[in-house]
């Protein structure tokens, strides 16, 4: 696998964990630690990750960034959401439907 297929499959794999050590990637990818410090350097000049240092650190990503959908910002769902009791039923379930498909994935996978 060459290094550009690496770092997307790196920032695919950040997007769906939202976090990891150099360790966990470097054993991942079947590649050294120092290339995977490599990788996380290029990619934190395009995309939006960084690195917490000490215990507990590691790479991680923004929390508003998801790769290859758009989601609502905070404001917008919140908004959705205290409009939606006064909605009538058929409303209701339409603007349900919207927040299932645009508002952030909860930690469990549920967005409503």
């Amino acid at each position: 696998m060459n290094p550009i297929e690496r770092r997307q499959l790196v920032l695919e794999y950040l997007n769906v964990h939202r976090q990891a050590t150099y360790k966990e990637l470097a054993t991942h990818f079947g590649v050294s630690k120092n290339t995977i410090i490599t990788d996380v350097t290029e990619l934190t000049c395009s995309a939006p990750i960084y690195t917490v240092h000490g215990n507990g650190g590691g790479i991680r990503v923004s929390d508003e960034w998801y790769i290859g959908r758009r989601y609502l910002h905070s404001d917008q769902e919140n908004l959705l959401r205290k409009l939606l009791p006064r909605l009538k039923p058929e409303e209701r379930k339409t603007m349900e439907s919207i927040l299932y498909a645009f508002a952030k994935p909860k930690a469990n996978g549920e967005s409503i």
